[in-house]
């Protein structure tokens, strides 16, 4: 039923008679609404939650039966309950009370028992009705989230406490007349040390207000959850069943110590060492379906999070393999884990530069580590060679892009890889390795990694050059020296490469070798 007592509008043209069904009805408990005729009724049903109507048959201007026919012609008015009072009794006036509309019939002079008996019956199948109609939109409401939770999930970067929030949305009380839905919300659960924080949420002139509760009682809630460390609870109690409740005790701290302290008539509660949830005070007894309906929003939740945690777990196992793979394959180089570090941040440095997208940054900073993973299939006489290498051993070195390509092999996870290890020997002008591609007959990502890895070549010593400091390497790059000349690059790359080189020096001081 409604929250307090529900109203009845009783409509007779005779007031006398309006004065007897008041006098009955609010010493049981109902408010009474008054109308005259049946324009007044429309009136009173229109600014007030009417949840049943008294409707005398004979009225001037507009009969009983048109007013119930235009009561249950509104959709939003269609649901309420009509009682006709009449003392028509034939046949024929019956069919047409029931052509009308009419839930139930009354015959003058009326019984006081019966008249009540019925009332009551026909609040209860409202009340019924209602909850059928509020499982139905609490279904769709589940099924439209959920649809859309599977259409913007992202395993990489979920975060609970938006969830929660929708949650807290698609649940909380926020208008007057949604008396199905609890009235305050209150919600827990452990941060990164796991320490307990806890929100209550509540809707005010139809915005929903969240804030963080006060230290003093967070601790009362810390306690109370410490009890489930170790199981998983979902249970409800109403006002005549709350003091037996497990969650009584936590209950009386909510009216102790929370500012603006709150009443409670009734509760449904999820409990487990992830999460805690309070739903407090719907406007009717809650139910074991009420229950239902909040645990299986939060297992939706709870199973994200899981699958969260194993997806980014998996990332972590992926990125330490390849970062593994792409220091074995430096074994026996003279360049150090540190080389392949510093060469993926330089990537996503330019990537970012040149406005490309957040994932194609963090990808090519990670399988940018992979560009020399060929060198595994060359002898370790000439990657480790002291002196110049011959024409025979140079056209061998040059495999190592082949190699990596092949070793990376055709998975999707590692197609970026595998085009970076193939092309990042190529040049702007044509005169790279293994192919002589020219301009953007290069991959993208094979562009950004030579300007990469040759700024970390000339940042480091080799036995045919000393170490260059930052500004003899921009200047060889910029300007060339011979060997290196600036139309071997991209001119858009390089371009990004004169906008950030004081990135490339960051993180070079920062990653260079000990």
């Amino acid at each position: 039923m409604t929250i307090g007592k529900p109203n009845i509008l009783c409509v007779d043209d005779e007031p006398s008679n309006l004065r007897l069904l008041e006098a009955m009805l609010t010493a049981r408990g109902y408010e009474v609404i008054k109308a005259v005729n049946g324009r007044e009724a429309m009136e009173k049903i229109s600014q007030n939650k009417i949840d049943l109507v008294l409707l005398d048959v004979m009225m001037p201007e507009i009969n009983g039966f048109d007013v119930c026919k235009m009561i249950k012609k509104e959709e939003i008015y269609r649901n309420i309950p009509v009682i006709l009072v009449t003392a028509l009794g034939s046949s024929k006036d019956r069919v047409r009370g029931i052509e009308s509309g009419a839930d139930d019939f009354i015959s003058k002079p009326f019984d006081h028992g019966e008249i009540l008996a019925r009332i009551n019956m026909l609040l209860k199948v409202k009340s019924l009705n209602e909850r059928l109609n509020s499982a139905y939109l609490n279904i769709n409401s589940m099924v439209s989230y959920g649809e859309e939770i599977v259409k913007h999930f992202d395993p990489l970067h979920f975060n609970l406490m938006p969830m929660l929030d929708n949650i807290v949305s698609m649940c909380i009380r926020k208008t007057e007349d949604m008396v199905e839905k609890p009235e305050t919300i209150i919600i827990g659960l452990p941060d990164k040390t796991k320490q307990w924080q806890w929100f209550k949420y509540q809707c005010l002139g139809g915005e929903i207000t969240k804030h963080e509760i006060e230290n003093h009682f967070s601790s009362k809630l810390t306690a109370f959850t410490s009890q489930y460390q170790r199981q998983t609870k979902i249970e409800f109690s109403n006002k005549a069943d709350i003091g037996k409740s497990e969650c009584c005790p936590f209950i009386a701290d909510i009216a102790k110590f929370e500012p603006n302290s709150i009443a409670v008539s009734n509760m449904v509660c999820y409990c487990s060492d992830k999460l805690v949830i309070l739903a407090l005070n719907y406007g009717r007894d809650v139910t074991a379906y009420d229950a239902s309906v909040l645990n299986s929003l939060v297992m939706q939740s709870m199973f994200l999070m899981s699958l969260s945690k194993q997806v980014r777990e998996t990332e972590d196992a992926f990125d330490y393999i390849v970062y593994a793979l792409a220091r074995a394959a430096e074994a026996n180089d003279e360049d150090t884990g540190n080389h392949i570090i510093r060469v993926g941040a330089y990537c996503s440095i330019i990537a970012k530069q040149l406005g490309l997208s957040e994932n194609f940054i963090n990808l090519v900073r990670l399988q940018a580590q992979m560009h020399d993973v060929g060198k595994i299939h060359i002898h370790p006489d000439i990657l480790r060679k002291p002196g110049k290498l011959t024409p025979e051993e140079f056209d061998q070195m040059k495999q190592h892009t082949i190699y990596g390509a092949k070793i990376l092999g055709d998975h999707v996870r590692l197609m970026l890889a595998k085009e970076i290890a193939l092309s990042h020997h190529e040049r702007w002008d044509g005169s790279g390795y293994p192919y002589g591609l020219k301009g953007e007959q290069i991959p993208l990502s094979g562009r950004i990694l030579n300007i990469a890895d040759q700024y970390d070549a000339l940042r480091n010593a080799r036995v045919y050059k000393p170490a260059f400091d930052h500004q003899k390497t921009y200047h060889i790059i910029t300007e060339g020296d011979g060997r290196t000349m600036p139309h071997h690059f991209d001119p858009r790359i390089l371009q990004a490469f004169k906008e950030t080189s004081h990135y490339f020096e960051e993180i070079y001081e920062t990653h260079r070798e000990v």
